[in-house]
């Protein structure tokens, strides 16, 4: 008699969940657990960035780096509505509050006012005096962009543990923390960007199901040759409104705009393709794209004009009057803009061009003192801000980056399904990223990746979630994925902790310092 056959206790035991699995899998089945753990994950998460990004807000009580412009440019515009030329030595009366160093003599600022403007409101609730008030307006919009790529990483994995993760690194990574402590535009910029990249993806979730859902209802299975022009496009229009303000903080998210606007042509283009439209490319580009165009562009272009307001109505702003017209002074004076960022080209010990950045050569050093204060029983002691971040954050999100590129690629190339979340991070970097490096000879700095680093955060967990394991994978598989997870995720931990106080400034012994200098060309 023939033996019954069993069941391969191998192919049993590596179906089984591993012990994390079980854990959350007991969350997820119970509506009441994962409603508490949806809202739960992100508030704790953010009350930690908050924490990090607000204590010791004050200190240094000096303007740092570029705040001599940011900062006292802030309380020109909120005091006269433009910005005013500052006298010598107006950087120390203002430190005490005296602001009596300004000017009704314009200034040539180089950036347009909504970032400034946004830093304005701290000053004047606590007082041009106040560091804390300085810094209080960056602080909680740094904090804002834990959340938005929380909400972003949700979106692009439906998956609490992702978007937990996405969060909680940027939570403690450098870069987020040091440009939400000091009054600088970046980390403005960095918030309005991500709100763009997020109405993005909701503007996607809206039309790419309806999109194919009216092909096939009203065509039938037959390949047309024409789709559905899509007018109705809220979350597009608010993706304007939020690269718009971008732009209106710095040019720089212009680049971001252009390829925003590349990106919902291409997806429009493709799911137009899934939907049997046989002319496809052309719908998407000549049908459908103006009206696109429509509903992103002219919406950013009003969100910048208006950032100008104060130029507008006052008659102290630079070149205001250098025409009859106030419209073409206005473009005067952008031309001159224009012509200072092409031009600039001057030395600074710490420029660091693009082709640097990945390799995080050269850091910017915001602060050095400390010198005088006490610290764990020693006096030779320092205290910096570096905008060095954490670095295993960084390598690894860059080596993310790479493999997100080479998996679209090759699915490009095979013409293979590839997971459509690996767009996202992988055009924010393009529009974040590759407009630097055709300025070689121009003086930037490293700091300007503040606006990357969530996009390679993205990339970072998309690469984690590939190597935690998929459902299809087997148990031990998935169990050596899920450990190395976790490992990473402790060391990124600790690597936080152990850069925090370079950082914020906080004095510390010259040995502590010097641990910190893992390359020469960090100091």
């Amino acid at each position: 008699m023939t033996a019954p056959l069993l069941p391969d206790v191998d192919v049993m035991r590596d179906a089984r969940p591993t012990g994390w699995e079980r854990l959350r899998d007991a969350w997820m089945q119970d509506p009441a657990r994962l409603r508490l753990l949806s809202w739960l994950a992100p508030t704790l998460i953010v009350l930690l960035a908050a924490v990090l990004r607000i204590v010791g807000l004050g200190h240094p009580h000096t303007l740092v780096f570029d705040e001599t412009y940011y900062v006292k440019d802030a309380w020109s515009l909120w005091t006269q509505g433009y910005e005013g030329s500052w006298r010598t030595g107006a950087n120390d009366l203002f430190a005490k509050g005296d602001t009596s160093a300004l000017q009704d003599t314009a200034a040539f600022v180089v950036h347009p006012p909504l970032g400034k403007w946004l830093i304005a409101l701290g000053i004047a609730a606590f007082g041009p005096g106040s560091s804390f008030g300085w810094r209080i307006a960056t602080a909680l919009i740094g904090t804002l962009n834990v959340l938005v790529v929380y909400l972003i990483a949700k979106e692009l994995t439906r998956s609490i543990t992702v978007a937990s993760l996405a969060a909680l690194f940027l939570a403690v990574d450098g870069l987020g923390i040091v440009l939400s402590r000091i009054g600088l535009l970046d980390g403005i910029l960095t918030f309005f960007l991500l709100l763009g990249f997020l109405f993005l993806l909701y503007d996607r979730r809206r039309t790419m199901p309806r999109l194919q859902d009216r092909a096939f209802h009203e065509r039938g299975d037959e390949p047309t040759l024409w789709g559905r022009v899509l007018w109705r496009r809220p979350w597009l229009l608010a993706t304007g409104i939020a690269l718009g303000a971008a732009c209106a903080i710095k040019w720089s998210g212009v680049y971001v705009l252009a390829a925003a606007g590349i990106y919902v042509v291409v997806t429009d283009a493709l799911a137009r393709r899934r939907a049997g439209i046989a002319l496809w490319p052309t719908d998407a580009a000549f049908r459908q794209g103006p009206i696109s165009f429509l509903a992103l562009v002219p919406a950013s272009g009003v969100v910048y004009v208006a950032s100008w307001t104060g130029w507008f109505v006052t008659n102290g702003g630079y070149d205001r009057h250098v025409t009859d017209n106030v419209l073409t002074s206005w473009f005067k004076y952008h031309s001159d803009i224009l012509a200072f960022h092409v031009g600039l080209t001057s030395s600074h010990p710490y420029a660091s061009p693009a082709w640097q950045w990945p390799l995080l050569l050269r850091p910017t050093a915001f602060w050095v003192g400390g010198q005088d204060a006490p610290c764990f029983g020693t006096d030779h002691c320092i205290g910096t801000i570096t905008s060095i971040p954490n670095p295993l954050i960084w390598y690894l999100g860059v080596a993310a980056a790479v493999y997100l590129l080479v998996r679209f690629v090759r699915g490009l190339i095979r013409r293979t399904p590839m997971p459509w979340s690996y767009a996202i991070p992988l055009v924010g970097l393009a529009g974040t990223y590759l407009p630097w490096l055709a300025f070689p000879e121009r003086t930037i700095f490293q700091f300007y990746t503040v606006v990357m680093a969530p996009l390679l955060i993205l990339a970072l967990v998309l690469a984690l979630r590939d190597i935690a394991g998929r459902p299809s994978d087997d148990r031990h598989r998935r169990q050596a994925g899920q450990r190395t997870v976790l490992v990473i995720v402790v060391l990124i931990g600790l690597l936080s902790a152990f850069w925090y106080p370079l950082w914020i400034g906080l004095p510390v012994p010259w040995w502590f310092w010097q641990a910190h200098n893992w390359m020469l060309s960090w100091i």
